[in-house]
């Protein structure tokens, strides 16, 4: 091998101990989640075709079958949330025999030298909370405490909320989520419980296990300006302030947990409140099945926003929805690539989990939207790894991206 070409291997190496993996959440994989407010969603007909989760991927029984499989692909990390409404169905009300339970998944992804990050809240409220109550941020400082307590020994990384500002957004002010709220008001209600909801389970974590590591699931989108117009200015501004650094801004954490998918160009729009009276605007590039456009200098530019926080930063979900698997291979790369040249830049980057080990059940989407790196038959239940999975594979056991 020449000079130039050990170079150019040694460029695309990432650092030592750098974390690959995937990310999935408790109600889109693991099945007959019955108890929480998206069950009752679903119930009403609000989900698209009125699909329901039903059995999903049914990961509560089959999860060392998943976990083996994120093995097989050379993966060394696994997001998964922990489904609140399992364990306490009732305000106090514990049920011992869910926390036996996600304390086995734990244990199988310890013995399997996996890292874990363990989400508290990924979208699913137990059926009696509400997070527009002022109580809850008790209720969840509580529950983060039982975890703490019972299961902290065995969790790695902790990501408190998931996408706050997806959950409030699209609950509180688009009405897509439940509760299907379309108020302002009720928007920032939510948004400030749940920076409190976070800060109060930040210290009651740390107030059992001191060393422990917590962070969030922040969605950053990358925003551009349709014009030199001085409102699509505006309106940009107006975005990247409430959707990538409101929560943040406000919250204590130990890392960042990175969440970006896309970029979105912005028109001013009055009409148009869900994005502060922004539209979207096409810009001409590829999109994936669900329209998103795929710009992967977007990540590179999100993670270089978040230098000033002075945080770790693990790139907690990323991904494209590809049912053909004629994206993913391509967009991994490109995506990584950008990953790569904020490390190079000094961005202190430690980790990339993908959004997802396999496909799932996309909330509003139902079923329609194929995240995974392996393929569902649902009826089956076969989990097949595409071929992007295997590129991965072999990303995630060199290092590198010189495959």
């Amino acid at each position: 091998m020449s000079r130039d070409q050990i170079q150019k291997t040694d460029d695309w190496r990432f650092p030592d101990n750098f974390l690959w993996g995937s990310s999935t959440s408790a109600h889109q994989v693991e099945g007959n989640n019955v108890l929480n407010n998206w069950y009752l969603w679903e119930q009403e007909g609000r989900i698209n075709r009125q699909q329901k989760s039903g059995v999903a991927c049914d990961h509560y029984n089959r999860f060392r079958e998943d976990i083996d499989l994120l093995v097989s692909l050379n993966q060394n990390a696994f997001r998964l949330s922990i489904e609140w409404s399992r364990i306490e169905p009732e305000p106090g009300k514990i049920n011992r025999k869910e926390i036996a339970h996600y304390e086995e998944v734990l244990r199988y992804l310890r013995e399997k030298k996996v890292k874990s990050f363990v989400t508290l809240h990924h979208f699913t409220s137990p059926i009696w909370f509400e997070w527009e109550q002022s109580s809850s941020i008790n209720h969840f400082r509580n529950f983060s405490a039982l975890i703490a307590k019972e299961l902290g020994h065995l969790i790695d990384f902790w990501c408190t909320i998931n996408e706050p500002y997806i959950q409030a957004n699209e609950g509180y002010l688009v009405g897509e989520f439940p509760p299907g709220k379309k108020n302002i008001k009720s928007f920032f209600r939510v948004m400030d419980n749940m920076v409190a909801g976070h800060n109060a389970a930040y210290h009651a974590i740390h107030s059992v296990l001191p060393h422990a590591l917590v962070g969030a699931g922040q969605n950053s989108e990358y925003f551009i300006p349709a014009s030199d117009d001085p409102l699509d200015r505006s309106v940009t501004d107006m975005n990247k302030a409430v959707r990538n650094r409101y929560f943040l801004d406000r919250t204590v954490c130990d890392y960042i947990g990175l969440q970006h998918y896309s970029m979105t160009k912005l028109r001013f729009n009055p009409h148009a409140p869900k994005m502060f009276y922004g539209s979207s605007v096409l810009s001409g590039l590829p999109q994936n099945d669900l329209g998103w456009e795929i710009y992967p200098d977007g990540l590179y530019h999100v993670l270089v926003e978040l230098e000033k926080y002075g945080k770790p930063v693990y790139v907690t979900e990323n991904g494209v929805a590809d049912r053909n698997d004629t994206l993913r291979k391509d967009y991994l790369e490109r995506y990584l690539k950008a990953v790569h040249r904020a490390i190079t830049r000094g961005i202190d980057v430690r980790g990339y989990l993908h959004w997802s080990l396999m496909d799932n059940f996309e909330w509003c989407r139902g079923f329609d939207g194929r995240f995974g790196l392996c393929e569902m038959n649902y009826v089956t239940q076969e989990r097949i790894a595409r071929n992007s999975a295997k590129y991965y594979a072999q990303i995630c056991k060199k290092n590198s991206l010189s495959v």
